[in-house]
């Protein structure tokens, strides 16, 4: 099965991004690209970085390891963003930079006391704004009350918030309320979180909805790898 255009699909995906800040009159920087390469092969995930694409996300832990392992020599930021079980933290904590999939007290210590690089785990804590038991994370209520907890932990630091709409959500309304709620931490917590920088929704559908409210990361498989081919 031939390898989809990724240049073409990448000129395109940095047109709708740089639409949708013109139209949210933000800086087209403000806003990082995720790349979504799971069940991507190695050799397109290094086309992409060869394109200037440094940060992928990958929702399955042994596909991931292996194509961290295997493209070393790119030095790029690997973000998890599948669901955590417990008995796989220790990979986790110690394969990737980020984990953006953070909604549970058990795993945030677990991922704390399994890190042994010397540089903390960048985390983000999961909203799960519509309360959709098909979906992780926590409800809005809970999330500052994660981020206390994880902010007495030393080998990790909260970054932000990531949240993944049900396909009932109205996209606007609902980036808009965690975009608020990312805000009121922000403001409430900035003494002890002066690294509270990341605001990771959106994705191929609705990047320019998540852009509009604030998105500072928004993550993309389809629209630049193609349809996934398992």
């Amino acid at each position: 099965m031939p390898m989809p255009d990724l240049s073409s699909r990448h000129a395109l995906l940095n047109e709708r991004i740089l639409a949708a800040c013109a139209a949210a009159q933000r800086d087209p920087d403000s806003v990082d690209l995720l790349a979504v390469s799971k069940t991507k092969p190695a050799e397109l995930v290094s086309a992409a970085a060869a394109q200037g694409l440094m940060q992928f996300g990958e929702n399955y832990l042994q596909e991931a390891v292996e194509k961290i392992q295997r493209l070393q020599q790119h030095d790029l930021q690997w973000h998890f963003i599948g669901r955590i079980q417990s008995n796989k933290c220790k990979p986790i904590a110690n394969a990737f930079s980020w984990v953006q999939t953070l909604d549970r007290w058990k795993i945030a210590q677990r991922l704390d006391q399994l890190r042994t690089l010397p540089q903390p785990l960048n985390v983000l804590i999961q909203v799960n704004l519509d309360d959709d038991p098909n979906k992780a994370g926590v409800d809005k209520q809970n999330a500052e009350r994660l981020l206390e907890m994880v902010l007495t932990l030393p080998n990790l630091v909260p970054r932000g918030l990531m949240t993944i709409l049900a396909k009932s959500t109205d996209s606007g309304a609902g980036y808009q309320s965690v975009a608020q709620l990312h805000q009121d931490l922000q403001q409430k917590y900035a003494s002890d979180v002066p690294q509270w920088d990341t605001l990771s929704m959106g994705m191929s559908a609705d990047l320019e909805a998540a852009i509009n409210a604030g998105a500072t990361m928004i993550r993309v498989g389809t629209d630049l790898f193609g349809p996934r081919t398992t």
